[in-house]
């Protein structure tokens, strides 16, 4: 930590929250009332990404007083072009991503930020699914192996030893997040932000958090082209990218 940065305690922390929206009708009420119940101070800011099921016409109405800002894209682009844009509106002392479905609880912030409290050194914290200490529903053999498979890919090119590098949870610094371009427009900006802060010797720490994985019948938007770019991207931002 450097000498003029601020030091967070639960009392004095702002979090922006950012979370990326395409057609989440369904479940973007709930997880809005679950940031806002999370006892933290929260600057909500939703991406909506092109969404065509009404998850915009809820966000101007119902939802208009419940989110402290609304970004809109005019055609789908992707999570990683969602989040880049959300990013730079942050104005918190952290960012989180939160998915707009009700795989993730946000009572977890609560987990997320100790590692920053206090004088704590960590510029970024992933929550992982797979770390034991707290509740995990089990997901599909094929895609937590895949996740697992993924994850070990990028360790082996950035040397970290994550558990847990697809996790939707990654609590940033504001300023580190910032002061990263992300190039990645749809589901590699998971290793490309990861080979980013390898390469800037980032403080990254790691805390169990919950998991509900939707199946692709629920919703999830996942699959085997998102996983196919993921090893692209990990070989491009750790090896070929300065």
């Amino acid at each position: 930590m450097s000498d003029n940065q601020k030091i967070l305690t639960k009392d004095n922390i702002k979090i922006s929250v950012v979370i990326p929206c395409y057609n989440e009708v369904d479940t973007l009420e709930n997880v809005i009332e679950r940031v806002r119940e999370c006892g933290l101070a929260t600057e909500i800011i939703v991406v909506d990404d092109g969404s065509t099921d009404g998850s915009r016409d809820l966000m101007k109405g119902e939802l208009y007083d419940k989110i402290d800002k609304i970004l809109f894209h005019k055609k789908n682009q992707g999570k990683g072009a969602a989040l880049r844009h959300g990013f730079g509106a942050a104005t918190g002392d952290l960012v989180v991503v939160q998915d707009a479905d009700l795989e993730y609880d946000p009572r977890d912030f609560n987990r997320l930020i100790e590692p920053f409290l206090d004088g704590g050194d960590a510029d970024v914290v992933y929550g992982s699914r797979y770390l034991k200490g707290n509740r995990y529903r089990v997901d599909g053999f094929y895609h937590e192996f895949g996740n697992k498979m993924l994850t070990a890919a990028s360790n082996i090119f950035s040397d970290l030893s994550l558990t847990d590098m697809e996790t939707c949870y990654k609590m940033f610094r504001r300023e580190i997040i910032q002061g990263i371009k992300i190039e990645e427009n749809r589901f590699g900006f998971e290793p490309e932000v990861t080979a980013k802060l390898a390469k800037k010797r980032c403080r990254i720490y790691e805390i169990p958090i919950s998991y509900h994985p939707r199946t692709f019948e629920e919703g999830k938007k996942i699959g085997w082209k998102d996983a196919a770019r993921a090893i692209y991207c990990i070989i491009k931002y750790n090896l070929i990218m300065k």
